[in-house]
């Protein structure tokens, strides 16, 4: 192939700067290729840096260091299973085997890249063979964005910020929603405290979770000068006369620009969250935007790719995610309210229809299956009572004296505009609360006693909620069962639940290596997907809190690697003899 025609040639062009496309970038540079990551934004972090930052990833040299060792071959088991056929064993295998790889070879590369493993947060089927009670998500430690010094205003922020040194990792979440239950919990308000008055004094900016991971990969990007153009969007893919990808029309600074990519083109822009008339075209029970992905995913990347012949999967599938949905849009999620003792959701018939502790994927899964039977499941409705919203944490109200100028609602009444804005309901009884929430008073009140009795009974024959140890993880640590308690203090409350996402997780179909498919099986030469731009590994599932970043990470380091493991056009390897895996490896051949 000839690259004198381009306006600008690297080894290999990667399209989108969130954790999957940073990884990639940072693989292909360390494996001597010259490397350039586009951003169609103008800040850079994708839905990473909105994320809670997980990355599930068993055996992560975090958890080894602990003397915590998951056996490789249980864990494909654990996903086999999960994912019931729809994905391939090759690239279960090779999520399993990688995923460690990609960890080490990270922190290996740059001082920045610090990952740690606690235990505790179980995998979502910890019950299964290869399922895990102490769990693999592995977490960056919070970092102080001054330090990314004029990157830090590139940095995609959350639309909601929390108020200025406000900040809580993963294992502090889990201890502050027990702020009434035990001293724990009012250690972690006091260190918000603390926090809050180091920021003013100190003018600390701390980040923690998603945020510091995506900061954490830029900081390690410039650290080995790997370029990121941002306000840089790609518009097409360029084939060759054979029909392999050689590279990418990019737009910057108003004109377009021919990109030449002389080994392959990683396309890691993400999925097509907020393209409603697409996602409504797959799943016409979604009704609305209820998307927390990054606002600019539009699925560019896979609609360039299925220009050049490429096949998709799994496209009315998302990362779901049970949520409120305010009247000014904003989104909010409903997750240990799904988990605390005194509650229980119903839909529009008054019943309920699943453990409301479920992996998200699976309440989700539950709603809209419910919606297909011609009962109202988009929106349901949790219930609870004045006693549970005086003691847990309910749609980040903290239950706690009025505190006036406090940036999230406490004091014992209902705030005045939850009430107004139609998305909480009160009542004085469950029958009044019926007629509000529009379900059949007499069911609504069957279905309220028939939880307390078996809430009373400690153990949910029904729907088996508190079972497992992911249903307890929100819990209430001082009860037998940390996920029931009966109903007892009107008057009773309800919260609309809507059907919300992280992402979108159907896209193009890849092999093993990350390599682009067609309909037929073929690979598309030159052409790799990672993230949300890629249907997931996890195929309809959710193994465990950071199941999408961890396959995006991983899969992009694989890209990597198999990108460098290539021969040029004149039978040479592209990749330094310090970086070559063996030639039998299985990402480090032809």
């Amino acid at each position: 192939m000839n690259f004198e025609s381009f306006d600008t040639c690297v080894d290999v062009l990667v399209i989108g700067s969130g954790g999957g496309g940073m990884t990639a970038a940072l693989a292909a540079h360390a494996s001597g290729l010259d490397t350039l990551v586009v951003e169609k934004a103008s800040h850079y972090g994708g839905s990473t840096a909105l994320s809670g930052g997980g990355i599930w990833v068993p055996g992560a040299p975090s958890q080894k260091r602990e003397g915590y060792s998951p056996d490789p071959e249980e864990v494909r088991e654990y996903l086999a299973q999960i994912t019931d056929g729809l994905v391939s064993a090759e690239r279960i295998a090779a999520y399993v085997e990688y995923a460690p790889e990609m960890m080490e070879f990270l922190e290996n590369i740059s001082d920045w890249l610090e990952f740690v493993w606690k235990p505790g947060y179980a995998d979502y089927y910890p019950e299964l063979p290869g399922g895990s009670e102490l769990g693999s998500t592995i977490n960056v430690p919070p970092i102080d964005l001054r330090k990314l010094g004029d990157e830090e205003e590139n940095l995609l922020k959350p639309l909601a910020l929390a108020p200025k040194g406000i900040w809580l990792g993963p294992k502090d979440l889990r201890l502050f929603y027990q702020v009434r239950q035990n001293w724990r919990g009012k250690v972690v308000l006091l260190k918000l405290l603390w926090r809050k008055f180091r920021a003013h004094v100190f003018g600390e900016r701390i980040a923690a979770i998603g945020q510091s991971l995506i900061a954490r990969l830029r900081l390690a990007m410039k650290e080995q000068d790997i370029p990121l153009w941002l306000d840089a969007p790609m518009t097409e893919l360029i084939t060759d006369v054979d029909g392999a990808v050689v590279g990418a029309v990019v737009e910057r600074a108003g004109k377009q620009q021919r990109i030449g990519a002389r080994r392959g083109v990683i396309l890691a822009s993400g999925g097509f969250d907020h393209d409603m008339a697409w996602r409504r075209e797959h799943l016409p029970e979604l009704e609305q935007d209820w998307s927390f992905g990054n606002p600019l995913a539009m699925g560019d990347g896979i609609r360039a790719a299925e220009k050049v012949g490429a096949s998709s999967d799994l496209l009315d599938e998302a990362w779901w995610f049970p949520a409120i949905c305010w009247p000014d849009g904003r989104l909010q999620f409903m997750l240990n309210e799904r988990m605390m003792p005194s509650q229980f959701v119903v839909n529009g018939g008054g019943r309920r229809f699943i453990n409301e502790a479920a992996p998200y994927m699976d309440f989700a899964h539950a709603m809209i299956a419910g919606q297909r039977s011609g009962v109202s499941h988009i929106p349901c409705w949790l219930i609870t009572d004045t006693r549970s919203f005086h003691r847990y944490v309910v749609a980040g109200h903290l239950p706690l004296p009025k505190v006036p100028g406090a940036p999230v609602p406490t004091g014992w009444k209902i705030p005045k505009a939850w009430l107004e804005s139609g998305i909480v309901r009160s009542a004085p009884t469950l029958g009044e609360l019926a007629v509000q929430i529009g379900v059949p008073p007499a069911e609504l009140s069957r279905t309220a006693e028939r939880f307390n009795q078996l809430a009373r009974k400690g153990h949910d024959d029904d729907f088996n909620r508190g079972d497992s140890a992911y249903d307890n993880y929100y819990g209430d640590p001082t009860l037998p069962n940390p996920n029931l308690y009966p109903l007892t203090t009107p008057p009773y409350l309800a919260f609309q639940i809507i059907l919300g996402d992280l992402g979108t997780s159907g896209g193009l179909r890849t092999d093993e290596y990350a390599r682009v498919l067609r309909s037929d099986d073929t690979v598309i030469d030159g052409l790799y997907a990672v993230g949300n731009t890629s249907a997931a590994v996890m195929g309809r599932s959710y193994a465990g809190a950071g199941a999408t970043i961890g396959p995006a990470m991983t899969f992009g380091y694989v890209a990597a690697k198999h990108i460098a493991g290539r021969k040029d056009d004149h039978g040479n390897s592209t990749v330094s003899s310090d970086t070559t895996k063996d030639s039998t490896h299985p990402i480090g051949g032809k």
